[in-house]
């Protein structure tokens, strides 16, 4: 009977290890995309040698499935889509979602050259009332759409949200011609871009919402895998 525990302990402990196994970030992986097989369509991401944390990390996740079958919980037109909430998986329709994670925080990684344009990736946070160090959420992330802005919509966003803090001129006019969502520059760690499938999107943040589940969308949106591909020559 001891000799069956023990087994049966080994066993498990076993099991433990492989589960707990390490994913190892080797040099090619920081040399590929991420393509985000959703429901609605392919995204291609391309993430940011200026932000290695948030850069690892997302690889890691991405080698170990985390993101597999998660839903897109948060989705607000005109401003951005949210995923990357391990309880989405299982969530029961019209569930409030948004409260999961790894477990972990990642440090800000702010870089002034990485701003808030149409079709940048970013990590999600807590408040700063709770979090003045804005650290990122391990996992989850949002996808900017935003809306393109006037000079005068500029200025004012420089003068109430950025509390005087001004734009440089080149990512004015990017938030000029293709959009964005200025008021968050150097607030979220932006640590990549969508270089393909910016049409994906727009598809997403259309769809119809719930408010009172936190802007969940009525129907399911999943990312179905997420996987790391060769990197396309421009």
């Amino acid at each position: 009977m001891k000799q069956i525990l023990f087994l049966c302990l080994a066993l498990l402990s076993l099991q433990a290890s492989i589960a707990q196994k390490e994913i190892v970030i080797k040099k090619k992986d920081r040399k590929k995309d991420v393509l985000l097989q959703t429901s609605m369509g392919d995204m291609v991401i391309r993430l940011s040698d200026s932000t290695p944390l948030h850069r690892d990390n997302f690889l890691k996740l991405v080698k170990q499935g985390f993101y597999d079958s998660l839903l897109f919980h948060r989705v607000i037109n005109n401003f951005m889509i949210q995923a990357g909430d391990p309880i989405s998986k299982n969530a029961r329709a019209a569930q409030p979602l948004g409260g999961g994670g790894p477990g972990y925080t990642i440090p800000a990684e702010f870089r002034t050259t990485l701003f808030h344009k149409k079709g940048v990736i970013a990590a999600a946070r807590q408040g700063d009332d709770v979090n003045p160090e804005k650290a990122s959420s391990g996992s989850q992330f949002y996808i900017v759409q935003g809306r393109k802005f006037t000079d005068g919509g500029l200025d004012s966003v420089e003068t109430i949200r950025l509390k005087g803090r001004k734009i440089p001129a080149d990512q004015r006019e990017v938030y000029k011609t293709i959009g964005g969502t200025p008021h968050l520059d150097l607030g979220y760690t932006v640590f990549g871009e969508v270089v393909s499938g910016l049409d994906v999107i727009d598809k997403i943040a259309a769809v119809p919402t719930n408010r009172n589940a936190g802007d969940r969308p009525t129907e399911n949106v999943m990312i179905v895998k997420a996987k790391l591909v060769k990197r396309k020559k421009k």
